[in-house]
């Protein structure tokens, strides 16, 4: 019984874990993504002055 007890208990990690890796893998991406349009917004901005 403790063997499906494991088994279950691994399941559920699993279950939270992955969901909880693909939005720190979003959050990253957006980041970079923000990051990338400020740098091009200050480039447009120094271009038209």
């Amino acid at each position: 019984m403790s063997s499906v007890r494991s088994y279950l208990v691994a399941a559920y990690a699993v279950f939270w874990l992955l969901p909880f890796a693909l939005i720190l893998s979003i959050w990253l991406r957006q980041r970079r993504v923000e990051r990338e349009l400020d740098d091009v917004a200050r480039r447009l901005h120094d271009e038209t002055q």
